[in-house]
């Protein structure tokens, strides 16, 4: 039973220690955040960690069907994660919001060129990334907004 769902636990772990590490380094940035003018649409800041790690888990799913069925995992997923990483330090700790914006693009790109991938692999690790993609567009308009706010 194990060998089955190894790829997929070992994923997830993996994808929500990124997301549990950036977190845990921006804590005081966060903090920081209920002092910025938010766009409308903003949503409340406890949505925010429900939708990551649901989103986290929808990415380790991904990556375990990729393993299962090719063996191996997009590089692009692998540096999207690493992008992900840097930006909640880039955006909470540096304040640094156009910049923060610029960063979504890149991690917005990685993440299409990750679906695209994926599709070639395994259809279904595709679409799981379809509403990752969604909430980095709309980060990308919450974070444009903010910089424009501030």
């Amino acid at each position: 039973m194990w060998k089955k769902y190894k790829p997929y636990i070992v994923e997830i772990i993996i994808a929500l220690a990124v997301g549990g590490l950036s977190a845990l380094l921006t804590k005081n940035g966060m903090a920081d955040f209920e002092n910025v003018a938010k766009p409308p649409l903003s949503p409340p800041p406890i949505l925010f960690p429900i939708v990551w790690s649901i989103l986290y888990v929808l990415m380790g799913i991904s990556a375990g069907l990729s393993l299962k069925t090719a063996y191996r995992v997009p590089y692009a997923y692998r540096l999207s994660l690493i992008v992900n990483f840097f930006w909640s330090i880039i955006f909470f700790n540096m304040k640094a919001y156009f910049f923060a914006f610029v960063w979504l693009i890149l991690l917005g790109i990685l993440v299409i060129v990750t679906i695209i991938d994926y599709y070639k692999i395994n259809k279904t690790a595709a679409y799981l990334q379809i509403p990752y993609l969604l909430w980095i567009i709309f980060a990308g308009y919450l974070t444009f907004s903010i910089w424009l706010l501030n």
